[in-house]
């Protein structure tokens, strides 16, 4: 019999086999890792994770296109305020969950990340900001190194956000290299879409202009203004208002942005503005240098539109007081060109011409000759470097535009002291021999004074003339080159006259009551002026007349010049001096063999031109008459003696001195003087011109000194003038009066003249006197005043009172009742006082 078998055992199976183990802990991975992809964060260990990582991890939605979550959103924001401490670890958290979306192309939530630093970084206090900017600008960096261009855009504006924020704690360690690289970069985007190659141009800019505006403020911050920062700024400014504003426009190829939109051309030239606005006067300079840099390696110089363009807007964003640099570092840009093609170097003149008279108000003291001198040293230099060539000449216009734009915006003291700068320059005397090189020099500089004068306004001549202008002036009127001639007499034509008749009187004519001139009685320093200088202006006038190389134009111009003397210079003085002027003229085209007929003809419709002028401007009647009496003789006898000046006329026609009534005749001319009530005596005397007319024609013509001709006098008889009122104010002296002429014109004129006029009269006259005493010397006033006959009878009355005084002293009682009774007004100074 078997024995019983003991009862098997079985082991309980487990409830999960390793298998399902193994599965369950696989699909728990599974739901852990998709949790993570869609919310950022597993939900295993949300109760050990910092609470500032689960505030931040709650603002993002699960479908990004639903935004941020705001009340999310406002939970964290006040927990960064209540603990400003966390600032920086949010920051960090935000950054690494945005490097991550932006590796993993989830635009959307790096969208939402950046907005949300946006409202932290505005809610943030000033005092806690530095906590928070870091991370900030890490993140901000990290969108710009993104290719998204719209993520580029939305890191760009971000950025303008900040630089709008103000800090109270600067942060020196802060740096912005890579931020003005990249924006620079952005400036010059080569997008294949217009529209947005427009976009990141325009965020690049506003980028540029952010960092501008955060860093200029701060002088404790990161230097903008240093020359690796404004290498990159300025270029890229440059290049967009260049590119779309001056050269994409005219081809077309730019669409056109929306109104609502600005263009980088605008926001370029704005950003420039602002740029140059804020800087300092030690900063000007680390503007201007990129700027010229930049013109010279693109070749923008040639055509110039847009550097005058862009200067333009340097000069007037500039403050006032520092406008003057830019000049400076336009004018050492010319220098540095020097060697260049006189295209560049003529265009960089013609820039500086543009804006040289905005910079010319702010210019006092030695920085306006400074400008001045500089511009000369490159007229020389221009001289030097070519005679004949035209683009040299192109080149010298445009530094004589740039010169006359300067002093037209300075005030007239300023006119007057470059004009005798000017002609400090000028080498003097002019040489026979001398070089085309000499005479070109001289020519620009006369011309670069031309300029000059044609801005000034002349009030008074004696200010407008100093003596050490004008010798020089009428020195250069003598030169042998008749342009150079010319020049000088357009120099005086433009500082003489006053009252815009310098167009009228261009041309020589006798039918000058159609001329329509404006007429304004002298002033009386003029008055002193001419009776000082006229003889010195008269004598090189008639000398510059001798000259055998005058042209025609040379002729007309010195008529211009005497007929504007009359017209501004308008006394009885004037009167005889250019009368005596015109007969030694006259003279000289007579007996002066080596002129050319032309030359001589020339000279006599000069001689009645200005002849008819006097008799029209001084209203002499019987001057007039005889005038027109020598007009209707040359019609009828030679009407090449009148006006229009030719430069040929027929062969072996030469003018006859011999032709009756053609020619002016000094004894004639003094008898009609005295009819219309002027004093000739000055007249009748030894001409410094030679003789006076044909009817006493000297055998030579030669020209006084001008130190003899200064010597002569240039004002009436004080014969013929009242005598000073203290004298009549003197008690118990008689008054002498003037001599008169009984004549029965003088007898006709006194009854019918009313009794205004003759005070007039009276009052010129004594007005004349004075000025006589004030500006005449000693020797010319004994001269005057000297007796014109030997008054014998004076001298023995003096010799008779000798004798009987002596024995009126032996009585010294009687003496002194002698002395008692004569007037105190009546006593004669001791003779050691005497002249």
């Amino acid at each position: 019999m078997k024995a019983a078998s003991a009862p098997s055992y079985r082991m309980p199976e487990p409830a999960f086999t390793l298998r399902t183990t193994v599965s369950y802990i696989e699909k728990k991975r599974k739901r852990r890792v998709a949790k993570e992809i869609v919310t950022g964060c597993c939900g295993c260990c949300n109760a050990l994770r910092p609470r500032y990582k689960r505030l931040v991890d709650n603002i993002f939605p699960v479908n990004p296109q639903d935004g941020l979550v705001k009340s999310n959103m406002e939970k964290l924001t006040f927990y960064s305020l209540s603990s400003p401490e966390k600032l920086d670890r949010i920051g960090e958290y935000f950054y690494q969950k945005a490097s991550r979306d932006i590796y993993r192309r989830r635009h959307g939530f790096v969208i939402i990340a950046m907005e949300a630093m946006d409202q932290l970084l505005v809610a943030c206090h000033a005092q806690t900001l530095n906590l928070f900017v870091e991370s900030y600008l890490k993140m901000v960096q990290k969108l710009l190194e993104s290719t998204e261009p719209k993520l580029q855009i939305l890191a760009t504006q971000s950025f303008v956000k900040f630089a709008n924020i103000e800090e109270d704690t600067p942060s020196y360690h802060r740096r912005y290299d890579f931020f003005v690289s990249k924006f620079s970069a952005m400036c010059h985007s080569n997008e294949d879409r217009p529209y947005m190659r427009n976009q990141i141009r325009l965020a690049g800019i506003q980028g540029l202009e952010a960092v501008v505006r955060k860093t200029v403020s701060d002088d404790l911050v990161e230097n903008i203004w240093e020359p690796v920062h404004m290498d990159k700024i300025v270029p890229s400014l440059l290049f967009n208002m260049q590119e779309s504003g001056f050269h994409m426009k005219e081809v077309g190829s730019v669409e056109a942005a929306p109104e609502d939109e600005l263009d980088p051309p605008t926001l370029a030239e704005s950003c420039l503005r602002e740029l140059v606005g804020k800087a300092s006067f030690g900063h000007i300079k680390a503007v201007l240098k990129p700027v010229l840099r930049h013109f010279d390696l693109h070749e923008l110089w040639c055509p110039n539109q847009f550097a005058v363009h862009t200067f333009r807007i340097i000069i007037f964003s500039i403050q006032a007081q520092y406008s003057y640099t830019v000049v400076e570092s336009l004018m050492a840009h010319l220098d540095e060109n020097s060697k260049s093609s006189p295209e560049i170097r003529t265009s960089i003149a013609d820039v500086l011409s543009k804006i040289i008279a905005i910079a010319a108000g702010e210019s006092v003291g030695p920085s306006v000759l400074e400008i001045i001198n500089s511009l000369l040293c490159h007229l020389r230099d221009s001289v030097k470097n070519g005679i004949n060539q035209a683009e040299e000449k192109q080149y010298q216009d445009a530094l004589i535009n740039a010169l006359g734009e300067f002093a037209n915006h300075l005030p007239d003291y300023q006119k007057i002291e470059i004009m005798m700068f000017i002609m400090s320059k000028i080498p003097f005397p002019p040489k026979v021999n001398q070089t085309p090189a000499d005479n070109l020099l001289q020519s620009i500089l006369l011309k670069s004074l031309l300029k000059v004068g044609t801005k000034y306004q002349t009030i008074h001549f004696n200010t407008t003339f100093p003596v050490s202008f004008l010798e020089p002036l009428l020195r250069m009127s003598l030169a042998p080159d008749p342009e150079m001639r010319l020049l000088v007499q357009k120099i005086l034509h433009t500082l003489i006259d006053r009252h815009n008749n310098l167009e009228k009187l261009s041309k020589a004519t006798v039918l000058v009551s159609d001329l329509d001139l404006v007429l304004e009685k002298s002033s009386r320093p003029d008055l002193i002026f001419i009776n000082k200088h006229g003889p010195v202006i008269y004598d090189a006038l008639y000398t510059s007349l001798q000259i055998e190389t005058n042209s025609v134009e040379n002729i007309e111009a010195i008529y211009t010049t005497v007929s504007l003397l009359c017209v501004e210079l308008a006394s009885a003085e004037v009167v005889i001096d250019i009368i005596q002027l015109l007969l030694g003229i006259q003279n000289l085209a007579i007996t002066n063999t080596s002129l050319s007929a032309s030359q001589a003809y020339n000279l006599h419709v000069l001689v009645i031109s200005v002849f008819e002028l006097i008799c029209v401007v001084f209203d002499l009647p019987s001057l007039q008459k005889y005038a027109n009496k020598i007009i209707a003789a040359r019609r009828k006898q030679d009407h090449f003696l009148l006006p229009e000046m030719l430069s040929h006329y027929p062969d072996n026609h030469y003018p006859n001195p011999k032709e009756p009534f053609v020619y002016l005749e000094q004894t004639a001319i003094c008898d009609i003087l005295r009819e219309d009530g002027l004093d000739p005596s000055r007249l009748s005397q030894t001409s410094p011109y030679g003789a006076g007319g044909p009817g006493a024609i000297a055998g030579t013509s030669q020209r006084h000194s001008w130190s003899e001709t200064n010597a002569r006098g240039s004002v009436v008889d004080i014969g013929t003038t009242q005598d000073v009122d203290s004298e009549s104010s003197s008690p118990g002296v008689q008054k002498k009066l003037p001599e008169e002429k009984l004549t029965f014109e003088h007898m006709k004129r006194v009854l019918t003249e009313p009794p205004e006029a003759r005070k007039e009269a009276e009052a010129e006259k004594r007005e004349e006197l004075n000025n006589f005493f004030r500006t005449a010397t000693l020797a010319e006033i004994m001269q005057r005043t000297k007796p014109k006959h030997e008054d014998l009878q004076t001298k023995l009355q003096e010799i008779f009172k000798s004798l009987s005084s002596s024995e009126v002293h032996r009585s010294p009682t009687h003496q002194k009742k002698v002395e008692q009774e004569i007037p105190v007004y009546e006593q004669n100074f001791p003779e050691m006082f005497a002249y």
